[in-house]
C-alpha cells in the first residue's frame, strides 16, 4: 500500500510540474510592468505601464501624465535595438486623451516609451523600462 501512495504521489507532482512549465494551468496569463517617469521637455510628469493580458498587449499612461501643450503629440515606442514605431495620436477628437494603446503585433519588444510631436519631429519626453518588455 505505501508504494501504490508515493506512486501516486510522484504521479500527481509530474503532472503539476508539467502543467505548469507547459501552460496547462487554469491561471490568467497576465503581466504588469512600470517604467521610470517621464523625463523630457514637454512630458515630464508621470509614467507608462505595459500590461499583457492574453495575447493583448497594451501600454497605459499614469493618472498624474500631464498631456504636452503641443500641435500633434503621438505615442512612440523603441524596441531594444532602437528601432522606433510612430503609433497613434495621444488626443483624439474632443480633446480626449487617449491613454491607453494596443501594440500591434509586429513589435517585439518594449526599451522606451516617447511622446513625440509630429509637427514639430521632436521628442517631448521619455520613460524606460528597467528591461526591455518582450511582447513574443
Amino acid at each position: 500500500m505505501k508504494k501504490a501512495a508515493t506512486f501516486v504521489l510522484g504521479v500527481a507532482i509530474a503532472v503539476a510540474t508539467g502543467a505548469a512549465m507547459f501552460g496547462g494551468g487554469t491561471e490568467a496569463k497576465s503581466l504588469s510592468i512600470t517604467s521610470s517617469k517621464f523625463s523630457g521637455a514637454k512630458a515630464n510628469t508621470g509614467m507608462v505601464t505595459y500590461a499583457k493580458d492574453g495575447a493583448k498587449h497594451t501600454l497605459t499612461l499614469s493618472d498624474d501624465f500631464k498631456t504636452p501643450d503641443t500641435p500633434d503629440p503621438h505615442w512612440m515606442v523603441i524596441d531594444a535595438n532602437g528601432t522606433t514605431y510612430l503609433l497613434d495620436r495621444l488626443m483624439l477628437k474632443g480633446d480626449r486623451l487617449s491613454k491607453t494603446i494596443t501594440l500591434p503585433a509586429y513589435i517585439n519588444n518594449v526599451a522606451k516609451v516617447e511622446i513625440y510631436c509630429a509637427w514639430a519631429e521632436a521628442n517631448l519626453g521619455e520613460a524606460a523600462f528597467a528591461t526591455p518588455v518582450s511582447l513574443k
